[in-house]
């Protein structure tokens, strides 16, 4: 059996794609590992003649996830795309109780895994954020500021859209999935 927890927030439901180090989740998640390689190595094998050049997109946590991949594969993926990320972990309030929980209370450890702390040496890849002004959890949680900050010390090639009027939902992204679509195949076919 898998290790849960009854929140929402945490295990089953929010795994936040990094390899896990604490019990008793230690053995079961791994979902950085899972992406990056097994996954991965699926989808190569379920495209027809794949050119090898890969990017990789993600919505709130999979945008983490997503941006979190990328930065840390940057010779594989050409762009990384996200909707609504959560891009600096070690500072909202579900990245903390997730980090505690996944890797301990030694903070240092929680750096490796955090967007925000990746894009400071990180100016070799291209990103696209796209993030609603009427999202919920933006106030706590989503706030992009150290990410760009960081972002704009590096160099890296960062573009930032913040939709005014829009939420978390389905037709959030569905309304500019086609915007992200042409970013990863201009990126792909450089």
């Amino acid at each position: 059996s898998v290790a849960d927890d009854e929140g929402w927030d945490l295990c089953q439901g929010a795994g936040f794609y990094l390899d896990v180090t604490e019990d008793p989740w230690a053995n079961n998640y791994h979902k950085y590992s899972y992406i990056d390689e097994e996954l991965s190595e699926l989808a190569k094998t379920l495209v027809p003649n794949f050119s090898g050049r890969e990017s990789i997109m993600g919505h709130s946590m999979g945008g983490h996830g997503a941006l979190v991949i990328g930065m840390r594969n940057r010779e594989r993926f050409k762009a990384v795309s996200a909707f609504s990320p959560i891009t600096n972990p070690v500072n909202v309030p579900w990245g903390q109780k997730a980090f505690t929980a996944y890797l301990g209370e030694d903070t240092s450890n929680w750096l490796e895994w955090d967007a925000s702390e990746l894009i400071k040496t990180v100016n070799d890849i291209a990103v696209l954020i796209t993030q609603g002004s009427a999202d919920g959890f933006y106030e706590e949680q989503l706030d992009e500021t150290t990410f760009l900050k960081n972002a704009s010390t590096s160099g890296a090639s960062v573009v930032y859209h913040k939709e005014e009027g829009y939420d978390h939902s389905y037709f959030f992204i569905a309304t500019f999935l086609e915007e992200h679509f042409d970013f990863h195949m201009k990126h792909l076919n450089e």
